[in-house]
């Protein structure tokens, strides 16, 4: 659930007492390790399951502190006001494990939604909330609690300021950002592996390649701020949105503190643990117990919380966890991959391959590394991110064949026969990698769903009505039985509520712009007029920045005026009107109806700080009205 009770390291000093407690911790382990004082012979697993809370238009909800009053101990919040985390106790895996973990989800999500239900909100399982825009990921959204302020502020002083993102799928996301709320964006399922001390370097490895094709399957996250991006977006999201190396760290080739990994573990957990206090800096501290060493030698067991408190600062797609269940230490593999939904069955399918696969191939004495190179398996990996079931890789000895091949082929008879040979239920197995089976061999996962419902509204409505189309499907068909892999497709809902896609302006401008620099002849502009059918043409510079407008009004005037008597090319600054009147992506759109009436102009550039983001016209107000309008016609008759 994290340490809520932490400190930023302000001085030299904290900074000096905390790492000598983290290296007092790693001793600890280490001696523990040897000694075999770690649980052995035991195979646990269990699970944090992430959740986006939304209201009744599918947009996201800052309620999250009001619904946890609701709920008990088992639930905690996350970085964002729209966020909630519910935790899984650990079980044995074996028998009727599955099926209990699908019901004991159930009944917190069902707890969670009544809570919810309270506060006008409602529970909706995804990687990324497809209604999400940057009017949700100022600080304001945050939840407040200390440590994510105080993580925050630490980034922010890092980075200076300025969080870049840049991803690149079928459209491309470029955004600036001025503090860490694009971590908040991502919500998994994360499943827990539990592993032997003497064993871990083995199964961690077998993790990392596994990994790739379960992500595969599972991918659930195409859409961001309204661009496709990756069929798994929270992996390029969440890398850079925690991303706080220097220019120099970067250019050396520093690692970022959200990775896959770098090599292969050769003998054991403390290579993750001392390379990871090796590399990063500590950000937080807590107050601390007596000396882990000394508890030992009571015959005791430490909690090692320095080391779990920086551990939780860095962000291994597959993270190794210490931990303490009933008095007994013992060490687990955390998957932090896997999306959260779009429905509970979709996830534990997801679990049941990774976990068969975990148990049919780390069965035995056979090392991983012998037959794929540590490239490849994170080759693979970001393939699978990128493409989901249409990533291609280069898998065991060589094998070069795409991921739903693959899992068809060769890991869903594996799974089968790692869960059997654990003695899990047949009905259970039957039941989640049927799922997996029907899933992947119609190719619909759930970025796929998405994509397809995208491409089904063919532009139909504004992007936000199709946003939130998406939103309100999978909130309504999240909480049923049906895998994604059978939903029909999202479409447009035609209800009193469309006026929830007009509020903003930012709901309601044009994005694709055609603009003009002031050092640009005239003509260029008039060119882009006739070409584009538009009217308004903004003037920027070469950062971006809105300097002016042409209108063409504008245009009409000077060619009644006549051109300059020396027929010199004009150019744009000479016509341009400076210093236009502008509205921000969040303006109310009556208020911007009223500016655009009381200026008495057709158009306004919308900008987000100084930067020309969108545009809006009398057009736009006019198109709206008409579907508003329509709309009402239909429901009255």
């Amino acid at each position: 659930m994290g340490e809520h009770e932490v400190h930023q390291v302000t001085d030299d000093e904290a900074q000096r007492n905390f790492v000598r407690a983290l290296l007092e911790d790693v001793q600890a382990l280490e001696r523990m390790l040897a000694e075999g004082a770690l649980e052995v012979d035991v195979r646990r697993i269990g699970a944090e399951q992430e959740f986006f809370l939304a209201d009744a238009a599918g947009r996201p909800s800052d309620r999250a502190l009001e619904v946890l009053e609701h709920l008990d101990e088992n639930f905690t919040t996350e970085l964002g006001r729209f966020n909630l985390e519910a935790n899984l106790p650990p079980a044995e895996l074996g028998g009727r494990c599955l099926s209990d973990m699908e019901r004991m989800l159930g009944e917190m999500m069902a707890r969670a939604s009544e809570a919810a239900g309270r506060h006008g909100t409602q529970v909706v399982l995804c990687g990324i909330l497809p209604t999400l825009g940057k009017e949700h990921l100022t600080l304001d959204w945050m939840t407040p609690i200390s440590r994510y302020h105080r993580l925050n502020q630490v980034m922010s002083d890092l980075r200076g300021g300025r969080f870049r993102t840049l991803i690149k799928g079928l459209d491309e996301l470029q955004e600036t950002h001025d503090n860490v709320m694009f971590e908040a964006c991502n919500t998994s399922f994360q499943v827990h592996f539990q592993v032997g001390g003497s064993e871990f370097a083995r199964l961690y490895n077998l993790a990392q390649v596994v990994t790739a094709p379960v992500l595969a399957a599972a991918v659930n996250s195409p859409v961001f701020l309204q661009h496709r991006l990756w069929h798994e977006t929270r992996v390029a999201l969440f890398q850079q949105s925690l991303d706080m190396r220097s220019e120099t760290q970067t250019r050396r080739g520093h690692r970022q503190r959200v990775s896959f990994g770098e090599r292969w573990v050769e003998e054991s957990v403390l290579e993750i643990f001392r390379e990871d206090i090796s590399r990063f800096r500590v950000l937080i501290a807590t107050d601390l117990e007596e000396s882990p060493l000394k508890i030992l030698d009571e015959g005791g067991v430490p909690s090692l919380r320095a080391l779990c408190l920086h551990n939780g600062t860095v962000y291994r797609w597959n993270r190794p966890c210490y931990g303490v269940n009933d008095g007994v230490p013992h060490l687990r593999i955390e998957n932090r991959v896997l999306p959260a939904g779009p429905t509970l069955v979709d996830e534990v399918a997801n679990a049941a391959l990774y976990f068969g696969l975990m148990l049919a191939l780390g069965d035995g004495t056979k090392d991983v590394r012998d037959s794929i190179e540590f490239d490849d398996a994170k080759e693979n990996f970001m393939a699978a991110a990128r493409y989901g079931l249409k990533a291609r890789f280069r898998w065991l000895d060589g094998l070069e064949i795409d991921a739903g091949t693959l899992i068809l082929e060769q890991l869903l008879p594996l799974a089968r026969t790692g869960l059997a040979g654990r003695g899990i239920a047949r009905a259970d197995i039957d039941r989640y990698l049927g799922v997996i089976e029907g899933r992947v061999s119609s190719g619909r996962t759930g970025a796929k769903w998405m994509l397809d419902s995208l491409a089904a509204m063919d532009g139909a409505g504004t992007a936000d009505e199709r946003s939130r189309a998406l939103a309100t499907a999978i909130a309504e068909k999240g909480v049923g039985a049906d895998p994604v892999h059978t939903w029909p497709l999202a479409g447009l809902v035609r209800s009193s509520a469309a006026r929830e896609s007009y509020r903003t302006i930012g709901q309601v401008m044009s994005r694709s712009l055609f603009t003009v620099h002031p050092d640009d002849v005239v003509d260029l502009a008039a060119s882009l007029m006739d070409w584009e059918h538009i009217r308004h043409v903004p003037v920027e510079d070469h950062d971006g920045r809105l300097v002016g407008i042409v209108t063409h009004r504008q245009l009409l005037r000077m060619v009644g005026r006549g051109l300059r008597g020396d027929d010199k090319p004009i150019a744009v600054r000479e016509i341009m009107k400076d210093h236009p009147v502008v509205v921000s992506p969040d303006t109310p759109t009556q208020e911007a109806i009223e500016t655009m009436r009381k200026n008495r102009v057709g158009c306004l550039p919308v900008v987000d700080g100084e930067k020309l983001v969108g545009i809006v016209t009398e057009t736009d107000f006019i198109r709206v009205a008409a579907d508003l309008l329509d709309r009402w016609l239909s429901e009255d008759g």
